[in-house]
């Protein structure tokens, strides 16, 4: 008989509407999972028991008025999930990652949360995140790191390393993340799942806080591309009071355009040359590359080789507005020695920044996005790049040295093709198409498809489609399982 956990998202919400399944039961074997293996995937840094099983209590409630005929409730009633640990959420502990914040109890719920509870979802806590999501790796101050169940030695990514880690090893079927450069597509392809980062302004941030530029978005993770599209249609809805929501409009559902999975003929523009001067491609990230190039080709799509036309200066600009950014969390000075190195390395950076510099690093952002969404529009529909540079690196190795800008240099090279699309605002999907072995292990290897703002579902209509092509079973399972 199939285990809760082995279903979908969307087959837990089916099964559940059915009566298969009850909701405490669904949540009672989530938590059981968490208790047994999350000691060796250090994917949640708060689990909240009482108040998921409180949840799942009125969750039956309302699925056995649904079977009487007494109205449908949400689409995702009673589905497990987690929330990143820096989306505020009332009376949950939210840290952002850092000792600093060790005793914070918000009293407001971050939109995403309150979105992904409206929709029936229930959270059985929060995932692990670095200090302010600041890394594309997760080894928080005072708890373990954040691994990949496909290898327990190397890290998950980041900053959703944590929500990836529990929904690649099955703790959850998809899980809340956010991407400032990268956070969602990093872990999803070193952990073989499907993650989404949305269009600028697709997902409201508010109501507290939140990025001024839009290069931080939220979004989802998930094992299958219809689990992505079905959580993202409850993210993403339009909230009074958001500066600058996207006004594309719709005529169907995210999860409409994934269960198609037949978009138009499309040309598609590859690249697989970093814009980071340094980075270097592994050949396993290449292999996937050609992979995917192949299967779309085989779709029917034209594929042309693609100059992203990305500048040289981008990665500059790129890192003024993330040094600033680092102070997007207030911290007394009392408390700066508690922080991380690397975290106190970008603070002194954005410390550095004048008022003048910020505003022309502003407009040189801006004058990137014009120039490589121009270029795309003007040439193809969608580009394709890897996701990674590298396979998923080892536990402690962008820390080794002890030296910040090392550690940078180092991220650098590990994530070159993810950045741009922060500045530029434009939805990527990291997709598994490959595995590689190294060191005795079969680990995924992931692309990224590119659209243009507001594609969110023409990647997701598009990843279901090469998804299915590539014959890539969402049951295969990590050996931590």
């Amino acid at each position: 008989m199939t285990e809760p956990h082995e279903l979908s998202a969307r087959e837990q919400a089916a099964a559940l509407r059915r009566g298969e399944l009850g909701a405490v039961e669904l949540v009672e074997h989530a938590l059981r999972r968490v208790e047994a293996l999350d000691g060796r995937l250090g994917a949640f840094v708060t689990v909240t028991p009482d108040r998921a099983l409180a949840a799942a209590r009125a969750a039956d409630t309302a699925l056995a008025a649904a079977r009487r005929g007494d109205g449908d409730g949400p689409p995702l009633l009673g589905v497990p999930t987690a929330i990143k640990d820096l989306a505020v959420t009332a009376g949950v502990p939210t840290r952002f990652g850092s000792p600093v914040y060790a005793d914070h109890v918000p009293d407001v719920d971050d939109d995403a949360v309150r979105l992904l509870a409206a929709a029936g979802t229930i959270s059985l806590g929060k995932t692990s995140t670095p200090e302010f999501g600041l890394p594309p790796y997760t080894e928080p101050a005072g708890a373990p790191p954040a691994v990949t169940p496909w290898d327990t030695t190397r890290l998950a990514g980041g900053s959703s390393g944590g929500a990836a880690a529990a929904t690649a090893a099955g703790l959850v079927a998809f899980a809340h993340g956010t991407d400032g450069g990268g956070s969602i597509r990093i872990p999803a392809a070193a952990c073989g799942l499907v993650g989404l980062k949305t269009s600028r302004w697709l997902v409201p941030r508010g109501p507290v806080g939140g990025d001024p530029l839009g290069m931080s978005v939220a979004g989802p993770l998930a094992r299958t591309v219809d689990d992505a599209a079905a959580m993202l249609d409850a993210l993403a809805v339009p909230v009074p009071g958001e500066p600058y929501p996207l006004l594309t409009r719709r005529e169907e559902g995210f999860l409409d355009a994934a269960l198609r999975a037949s978009p138009p003929r499309l040309r598609i523009g590859r690249y697989a040359t970093p814009p980071v001067p340094d980075a270097v491609v592994d050949p396993a990230c290449l292999a996937a590359y050609e992979r995917a190039t192949d299967l779309l080709a085989g779709l029917g799509h034209e594929i042309v080789e693609h100059d992203p036309g990305i500048d040289p200066d981008f990665l500059p600009v790129f890192e003024v507005l993330w040094a600033v950014l680092a102070h997007g969390y207030p911290v007394p000075p009392a408390a700066e020695p508690l922080l991380a190195p690397l975290t106190r390395w970008w603070r002194a950076r954005g410390a550095a920044v004048s008022g003048p510099a910020y505003l022309a690093a502003t407009r040189s952002a801006l004058d990137v996005t014009r120039q490589v969404v121009s270029h795309q529009a003007a040439a193809v529909d969608v580009v394709l790049t890897p996701a990674l540079a590298q396979l998923p690196r080892p536990v402690g190795w962008f820390t080794a040295g002890g030296d910040p800008a090392e550690d940078f240099a180092r991220q650098r090279r590990f994530t070159p093709f993810t950045a741009t699309y922060n500045i530029t605002g434009q939805p990527a999907l990291s997709i598994p198409v490959a595995f590689a072995s190294e060191g005795g292990t079969d680990l995924p290897v992931s692309v990224q498809l590119v659209g243009l703002a507001g594609d969110d579902a023409l990647l997701l209509e598009l990843g279901a489609q090469l998804d299915t092509a590539g014959g890539r079973d969402a049951r295969c399972r990590p050996p931590l399982w």
